[in-house]
């Protein structure tokens, strides 16, 4: 069976969700705390008691405040996920995992169980304990393959526990809680989507938590968190496209797309590294592309930007994040001109060979045209060059200097060595390419550079979670095929027969398999006599547990009983009892085309369409049924054989 982490392994990160969980379990009392206050508030005309209740009220609401802030220095703690390689890499974001409580099903499902299945729901008590087991299991995925498996396979398991034990109309009475993954505010459902929905924010946080950990310096540490964004961009896509009415913010619409668009710029930001660590050509065009490169992540950041800065968001994502991003775009948008600067004034003038591929480059280089000579002159003139690379250099120091100024304005960020390290190298790296090009001799004012044209060699892709790679078994296998035996369907309490062999046999037909239906019941037959009816499905032959056996297995059961006969128990769904004589006329009459469109699960169908209108029973060999899905589709309506016993 699937392991979770151990939770006490008192490394950094297990350390950090110990102290996300108990932040969100004080969140959890002041909320508790400020909604008593709150209607005492309400409630009370004394004066006196007014007071002291706004005085408290002030009191939990600034606790609250502290412990929200906490919870965002934990939420920014980056450094805990990254690598520990020597080489510099910028710090990415990633998102600490939801939490939830601990879900006893042991005494709902067993009533359940009890209730609508008509079987002891203590028989059943090891695969409730095995899926709480794995339940549990899920609440700390280790951060690799595995984690994630867990999570999938944890996830493909709700999807049973769902057809089995959630009926359309009716709650099993049990509360889904978890906890915002960064305001740590609690919520809690019913409905099981909740559940699902925030097993899948969790497989989107895992894949973030695994990219933020590569080694980038390296080309498979980069294409593992490029894979890793992309894939949590997926999730989170998902989710947002597939679950709506989320009760709590992380899991809102807007709140995804910030997530998606954060995700996507992450794997831009890759793209462009992956770039410069390939990069063994250092001509002019490669140089403009890696300009154009870094003009594309400015790009992707700013949108991140201002998506995290509008109404629905803005208070709630960490300062820390915005800050971060808002840092990138400046930090890319200087890059882009350095990299301009340096294919101007490093690569030497264009030859008249080289003219017309370096022209053609260099007209959808800019977002507008540089003011000057023309572009001939401008590529094969060392001067102009310089003076053009100039300008670039310029702009480049300040949005170097404008990314430095943001990033001070946030204490968390600044305790983060690594980008303030990376800032002022490229910093530096700029200002001493400007003082080596700049003449004291120059007298012309250095003029404004346009800004460079965003273009990437590898468009970002999101990658959807892939559900039916990690295959499951449904763990309440046991209670019979779904087809028959879900949440949806209802049916009479189980009957007993005792049927015994007349001369021509038992005196009905059968068809399918797992379980076999009772196709029709010849009147005045054995069969009839023992009240089997059309439309029942033989779940037991004396004592033997029928429910998924095979169309033969039943018949050698029925016909390997002597004399005393046999003991059989059948159930019949509710709503697919057979037609009345005078209807079953009519229907036989009707041509194949005239299906019952009442009763879609199995039934009776190709009863109804039976080949021949006067000889109702009489069918040649049994079909198989087709056995395309794990539910045991429905028949096919048309030319079922059944067989006659």
């Amino acid at each position: 069976s699937q392991q979770g982490c151990d939770p006490f392994a008192q490394t950094q990160r297990s350390k950090l969700q110990h102290r996300r969980a108990r932040i969100n379990q004080q969140i959890n009392k002041e909320m508790r705390m400020r909604a008593g206050a709150e209607n005492l508030f309400r409630a009370t005309s004394n004066h006196k008691v007014k007071e002291t209740v706004a005085l408290e009220l002030s009191y939990v609401n600034s606790n609250l405040q502290l412990l929200k802030e906490e919870l965002e220095e934990l939420n920014s703690s980056m450094d805990v996920y990254q690598n520990d390689s020597e080489s510099i890499s910028v710090p990415m974001i990633p998102l600490g995992l939801k939490e939830t409580k601990e879900l006893d099903l042991l005494a709902p499902l067993k009533d359940f169980i009890s209730e609508h299945y008509g079987e002891e729901g203590i028989l059943f008590e090891k695969e409730i304990k095995e899926f709480m087991e794995l339940r549990q299991a899920m609440r700390t995925p280790s951060r690799n393959e595995a984690g994630l498996e867990l999570l999938m396979e944890y996830y493909n398991q709700l999807h049973f526990l769902d057809s089995r034990f959630f009926p359309p109309n009716k709650s099993l009475g049990v509360f889904f809680h978890w906890y915002d993954s960064l305001t740590g505010v609690p919520s809690h459902q019913r409905a099981l989507a909740f559940e699902k929905g925030s097993v899948l924010f969790n497989i989107g946080a895992l894949h973030t938590q695994i990219g933020a950990r590569q080694d980038r310096a390296s080309l498979p540490g980069l294409n593992q968190a490029i894979d890793a964004f992309q894939k949590a961009a997926g999730a989170f896509n998902y989710l947002k496209e597939n679950f709506s009415n989320a009760p709590s913010l992380d899991m809102s619409a807007a709140s995804l797309n910030m997530l998606v668009r954060l995700m996507v710029a992450q794997v831009q930001e890759c793209v462009f590294e992956k770039m410069t660590l390939l990069r063994t050509q250092h001509d002019f065009l490669s140089r403009l592309q890696l300009a154009q490169e870094a003009a594309r992540v400015e790009d992707v950041y700013s949108l991140v930007h201002q998506t995290m800065t509008q109404a629905h968001v803005k208070d709630y994502v960490p300062f820390s994040w915005t800050t971060m991003v808002h840092v990138k775009s400046e930090h890319f948008k200087a890059l882009s001109h350095y990299f301009a600067a340096i294919a101007l004034c490093d690569c030497p003038a264009a030859s008249d060979a080289e003219l017309p591929e370096q022209e053609k480059a260099f007209i959808q280089f800019h977002i507008t045209m540089p003011e000057g000579p023309s572009l001939r002159v401008l590529l094969q003139d060392p001067e102009e060059r310089r003076k053009l690379g100039k300008a670039h250099l310029k702009k480049a120091i300040m949005k170097h200097e404008e990314a430095m100024r943001i990033h001070g304005l946030c204490k968390i960020l600044r305790k983060m060595d690594i980008l303030q390290e990376v800032l002022s190298f490229a910093h530096k790296r700029s200002l001493n390419k400007y003082s080596e090009i700049d003449h004291e001799e120059d007298f012309f004012e250095t003029g404004d550079a346009p800004d460079i044209h965003p273009k990437t060699h590898q468009k970002p892709e999101i990658k959807s979670p892939n559900f039916s790679q990690v295959k499951v078994t449904d763990l309440f296998h046991r209670m019979g095929p779904l087809s028959v035996f879900s949440a949806k369907n209802k049916w009479y309490p189980a009957r007993r027969v005792h049927l015994r062999r007349g001369e021509n046999g038992f005196g009905f037909t059968l068809r399918g398999d797992s379980p076999v239906l009772i196709a029709g019941v010849i009147p005045g037959g054995c069969a009839a006599e023992a009240g089997l009816k059309e439309g029942d499905y033989i779940i037991s032959v004396n004592g033997k547990d029928c429910k998924w056996s095979k169309h033969a297995e039943v018949v050698q059961l029925l016909k390997s009983t002597g004399e005393e006969g046999v003991e059989i128990i059948v159930i019949t769904l509710q709503g697919s009892e057979g037609p009345k004589p005078v209807e079953k006329k009519a229907a036989a009459m009707s041509s194949s085309s005239g299906m019952l469109k009442s009763n879609k699960e199995n039934s009776r169908k190709s009863l109804m369409n039976s080949k021949s209108a006067s000889t109702l029973l009489v069918w040649s060999k049994k079909s198989k049924r087709s056995k395309k899905s794990a539910y045991g589709v429905p028949f096919t309506a048309v030319g079922d054989n059944e067989v006659m016993y």
